[in-house]
């Protein structure tokens, strides 16, 4: 049966079958020809129990809000911003750049976003001030997946949904991760500056740094908004989703005007079309997991694969493993869907914190969206920029070095996600 379920999909991957088709196809043609006496409605009723949990009303929310901002001039703010304290330094606007991206992400909460609201501005800046493109096209991908460790990550709300983990716990326990990348690659950038021998950018005067943060204040805000409030518990995710979606609309339409009224039922429809596609990936995803939940699949491969007795630390590698090689190759939202399932009952049993394992499942994603050979990063970065893909992959290696050393270090010390909550 695992045979035919893993055939079926790659079989329709192979036909150039959009990754929504296989993971809803599969599971029903295995129901009719592993279990014909089943009731077909039993299967139908979980493609809708897949979509009905109130967290995933954040979903859409924070993409919206996300549309809105990469439309106005959030972005740019931001960068103007970091750009005029640190860009002068040896390194500096590629820090800029890194820092931008964990900036947008805690906006956003979506790599795909982020690549393309940082990336475009910020990619200009870097070859103007003599980076290869190849360098500043994967410190964009590897920056903009800190968007899925830090809050509001949308990698995080479907772990949360499938694990039933609060995801405010989650969106609190991606922060100290999150920083950690962004003060990896600072760092790597400023060493790489000094042997690239990378020339430096004027010097913003102090006139031009008092202009550039009062324009950024406002965007600044937008975090701190989200983190606080979910910290102190003046709302939940989902409320928080829609408090970012007002501030928005606010910032972008009513102060900075960068955004007229008329636009936004543009945006919306971008929304929805990706809000779509997201939310028919979550229906598909449940009907595989319990598809292979009955079939006692996920008893089969944990015995197989962890053995009967297996220590929390033995779990987190294998749970690594599986998720970074998934996510090189799949969404890392199927990956989340699919995987999460089959060991997290495991974990649980080894005893491994539930919100640890998000976030090791989480940075996996996040690695994964920017490894080739079909991390989603990269593609979105070869359409955006309009670059082969040999060339935009080119400069990733020391990125994912990076984040293999940082994974380590997440799968042995619990406290560096524990530790704020």
């Amino acid at each position: 049966m695992v045979a035919t379920l893993l055939t079926i999909m790659v079989v329709l991957l192979l036909l150039n079958f959009p990754m929504m088709i296989p993971l809803m196809v599969a599971p029903i043609i295995v129901v009719f020809l592993y279990f014909p006496t089943m009731d077909p409605m039993i299967l139908m009723k979980q493609f809708s129990t897949g979509i009905e949990a109130y967290v995933l009303l954040a979903v859409p929310l924070f993409i919206f809000a996300a549309d809105i901002m990469t439309a106005g001039k959030t972005s740019r703010r931001l960068l103007d911003f970091i750009g005029s304290f640190i860009g002068h330094i040896r390194g500096g606007y590629a820090v800029t750049t890194a820092a931008s991206c964990t900036l947008f992400g805690a906006i956003s909460g979506s790599t795909q976003a982020t690549v393309v609201a940082i990336g475009k501005p910020m990619r200009e800046r870097l070859l103007k001030i003599g980076y290869k493109d190849s360098t500043a096209m994967a410190l964009i991908i590897n920056s903009s997946d800190v968007a899925l460790l830090v809050p509001p990550s949308i990698g995080m709300i479907m772990y949360g949904l499938v694990s039933g983990t609060s995801v405010g716990d989650l969106f609190i326990a991606g922060i100290i991760p999150g920083i950690i990348v962004f003060l990896s690659f600072a760092i790597f950038s400023i060493i790489y500056a000094k042997i690239a021998d990378i020339p430096l950018a004027n010097k913003a005067t102090w006139s031009e740094r008092l202009t550039f943060t009062r324009k950024a204040l406002l965007p600044l805000g937008f975090p701190f908004i989200i983190i606080g409030g979910i910290y102190t518990g003046l709302f939940s995710p989902t409320e928080a989703a829609g408090m970012s979606v007002l501030y928005a609309f606010i910032l972008e339409v009513i102060i900075y005007r960068s955004v007229h009224i008329k636009e936004l039922p543009e945006i919306a429809k971008s929304t929805g079309l990706v809000t779509s596609a997201v939310f028919v990936l979550v229906a598909g995803g449940q009907a595989f997991t319990w598809v292979i939940s009955f079939a006692r699949i996920p008893q089969m491969i944990t015995d197989t694969v962890l053995g009967s007795d297996p220590t929390a630390l033995y779990v987190l590698i294998m749970v690594t493993i599986f998720f970074f090689i998934g996510c090189m190759f799949v969404d890392p939202i199927v990956v989340i869907l699919v995987l999460t399932p089959i060991f997290y009952p495991a974990a649980m049993q080894a005893g491994v914190d539930p919100v640890h394992l998000g976030v090791v499942i989480t940075f996996q994603a996040a690695l994964g969206s920017a490894t080739p050979p079909f991390g989603v990063d990269i593609f979105t970065a070869s359409a955006v920029f309009n670059k082969p893909y040999l060339e935009v992959i080119k400069g990733t290696p020391p990125y994912i070095v990076m984040m293999v050393i940082i994974s380590v270090l997440l799968i042995y010390f619990e406290e560096l996600s524990l530790i704020l909550l």
